[in-house]
């Protein structure tokens, strides 16, 4: 990738990726602030301010990194992680499901709103290219963290969502992975095992559902 197709892709890319993280992180600290605990809340983490998020190491170095090397064809990153205190929450076992799906719940709603804006502009006859793939690229930033932080394993919000659920003994045993899930996740990444067993078919069927749920507007516009 050259230079002028590099600096074209950060500036599509910018806008979607700083709201995806952005709210992600805040609806974890906000559902968490109404469940009882505080903890993101004082520390200023429920924001729309996206610097508090921002990892410098994994949000802008390792993506960077991954991107050039990969010569635009694979892309991996992080944010900082909201702090929550699970045990100063009203009913922890139970409140750490909501709290965990927080986050990717507002990544599908993004998706699904940067998907409708693709359709408006679409209908109203908006032909510049700029925003039709920012659009595009809203849909796919959003869906692939909505699928990603879905995979069940601890810390990943999925890993958490499963904590909850299961029964006590067996949410212990998997709550002890947690120190070493991130690992596992970087490991399955780096073999491509997390996009053949999760990630490619997830997606598929995520953007299939929202395409369905906007059907209705794509058939009033191209009316």
């Amino acid at each position: 990738m050259n230079f002028p197709e590099l600096i074209q892709t950060i500036l599509i890319y910018a806008l979607p990726v700083v709201f995806a993280i952005t709210l992600h992180e805040a609806a974890h600290g906000y559902v968490a602030h109404k469940l009882g605990d505080n903890t993101a809340w004082m520390l200023g983490r429920v924001t729309l301010n996206p610097v508090p998020h921002i990892d410098p190491l994994g949000t802008i170095a390792v993506p960077a990194l991954l991107y050039l090397a990969s010569g635009g064809n694979f892309l991996f990153g992080y944010a900082r992680p909201v702090p929550v205190r699970f045990g100063n929450l009203n009913h922890p076992k139970r409140d750490m499901i909501w709290v965990a799906l927080a986050g990717p719940a507002i990544n599908f709603a993004q998706a699904l709103a940067w998907l409708l804006t693709f359709y408006l502009l679409k209908g109203f006859g908006v032909t510049e290219a700029y925003f039709l793939k920012m659009s595009l690229a809203g849909v796919m930033v959003n869906v692939s963290m909505f699928v990603f932080n879905l995979f069940p394993l601890p810390p990943l919000d999925g890993g958490r969502v499963l904590v909850g659920l299961l029964p006590w003994h067996a949410a212990v045993w998997l709550s002890k992975i947690e120190a070493y899930g991130m690992y596992i996740v970087l490991a399955l990444v780096a073999f491509n095992k997390l996009d053949d067993i999760w990630m490619a078919p997830l997606m598929k069927w995520t953007v299939f559902a929202l395409s369905l749920l906007l059907s209705p507007f794509e058939f009033l516009l191209n009316t």
